[in-house]
């Protein structure tokens, strides 16, 4: 089996995110692996130009998201897991490689949020891409809960 030295564990404080950090944690535990944890603040938002005013200020979305980093961190610490936080603000779909590469990261962890195709399409997401754009292994981490819990959501009569 290959043997993870340094991880990158992304966070975003959803459910998924969640689901990651703490698989993600465990893992990196049981292979004392140098681990580092990102948070990005994505602003496709901000830079597309919106017609309307965001009713959140920018800065206040990135004292929030740097809060979520402090947040994931924090619940590693309890997990037993020293991990250095990064922050970044752009695309997920390209501060993840960038910093996969920097840090010289052999497994990236991510959650993932289940969506339709046309919800993905609707919303802009390329999260496929990130698997062309890395050269390490990557672990998507998935909420058996919330996953059981649509499931019986589908099967529920009418």
């Amino acid at each position: 089996m290959i043997s993870y030295q340094r991880i990158l564990l992304c966070y975003n404080a959803t459910r998924e995110g969640r689901c990651a950090l703490r698989l993600g944690a465990e893992l990196a535990r049981q292979l004392h692996a140098e681990t580092h944890l990102l948070a990005v603040l994505d602003d496709a938002a901000w830079t597309r130009g919106l017609d309307t005013v965001p009713a959140i200020p920018f800065e206040l979305e990135e004292m929030s998201a740097k809060e979520i980093l402090r947040e994931g961190v924090s619940r590693l610490a309890q997990l037993g897991v020293f991990a250095s936080g990064h922050f970044a603000i752009g695309n997920p779909m390209s501060q993840i490689p960038r910093f996969a590469e920097e840090l010289k990261i052999d497994l990236i962890v991510v959650g993932h949020h289940r969506s339709g195709l046309l919800a993905r399409w609707w919303s802009g997401q390329d999260d496929g891409r990130l698997l062309d754009r890395v050269s390490c292994s990557v672990l998507v981490a998935m909420d058996l809960e919330s996953r059981q819990v649509q499931q019986h959501s589908d099967e529920a009569p009418s």
